[in-house]
């Protein structure tokens, strides 16, 4: 094993180490994460996409064993010394998630994610989400929000910590490389109507398929939470609602699967339309 010593600010190899139960309490707690202002990155790809995002580090957590086994121990020299701290194999397993340890953990500084730090280019295409409860599926939806290059995901009334463990995990990191932004549902209604953005609520009893309807002008495609969908809030302030229409005895898709299925129609349409 390659010798990191210049690098190493501290070695744990205590699970009972204040700041290996601090990390527990953070996986587990929306409030610890509230309250400390911190939040648990996991994974080389999901560190990296932090940085490119602009993310302040707290503290980073290496397992050097685990880390040259991936083929990724260059990334050490990219982490400030004095945050880094060594941990052994044990140590790691007991504050890792993933399954496929790749030996990296960050504790980094959450962001405000304002409404008015979004640039929105001149024709948007936004994702705006009601009450999405699954961290899963907020990940899921990011990770839809990146591929697509879309210029902004708006989360109203979270029922969700976005900074929660498994958002991070199932968006693959994404969360830190999509434009967000938290907001009531009143102040992203204003928002959306101070950029003359047309606003497409998804509803399953709509009439209208969601390929018939034209994305090609500034849009908002509207989805609501799990269970019960869009509150009459969204619905009463569409400009107009659309449905993905079933085939089957369902009545409905996974809410990642259907802003998926919207969004991309939406981008066929602006690069048919190109």
């Amino acid at each position: 094993m390659k010798s990191y010593n210049n690098k190493i600010s501290r070695i744990i190899t205590s699970t009972h180490n204040p700041r290996i139960k601090n990390i527990q309490k953070l996986r587990i707690k929306a409030y610890e994460r509230k309250s400390q202002k911190l939040f648990i990155i996991e994974g080389i790809r999901e560190f990296n996409l932090s940085l490119v995002g602009n993310y302040i580090l707290d503290s980073v957590y290496i397992c050097f064993e685990l880390l040259e086994k991936s083929n990724s121990s260059e990334i050490i020299n990219i982490i400030p010394s004095n945050i880094i701290y060594e941990v052994s194999k044990a140590v790691f397993q007991k504050i890792a998630c993933r399954e496929n340890h790749q030996g990296i953990l960050a504790l980094a500084k959450p962001k405000l994610h304002l409404l008015a730090d979004l640039n929105l280019s001149n024709n948007p295409l936004i994702i705006v989400l009601e009450s999405i409860e699954k961290p899963g599926n907020l990940g899921a939806i990011l990770r839809t929000a990146e591929a697509a290059k879309i210029d902004a995901t708006i989360i109203c009334n979270p029922s969700t910590d976005i900074y929660n463990p498994n958002v991070v995990r199932s968006s693959i990191g994404c969360l830190f490389s999509n434009p967000i932004a938290v907001a009531s549902n009143e102040e992203t209604l204003a928002y959306l109507k101070s950029k003359s953005v047309q606003i497409f609520a998804a509803e399953l009893t709509a009439f209208k398929q969601y390929y018939n309807t034209d994305f090609t002008s500034a849009s908002a495609i509207v989805i609501g939470a799990e269970v019960n969908g869009l509150t009459n809030f969204w619905l009463d302030n569409a400009h107009q609602r659309i449905k993905i229409p079933m085939q089957g005895i369902i009545d409905s898709l996974n809410v990642s699967v259907s802003v998926a299925i919207i969004t991309f129609e939406a981008i066929r349409q602006r690069n048919s339309f190109m």
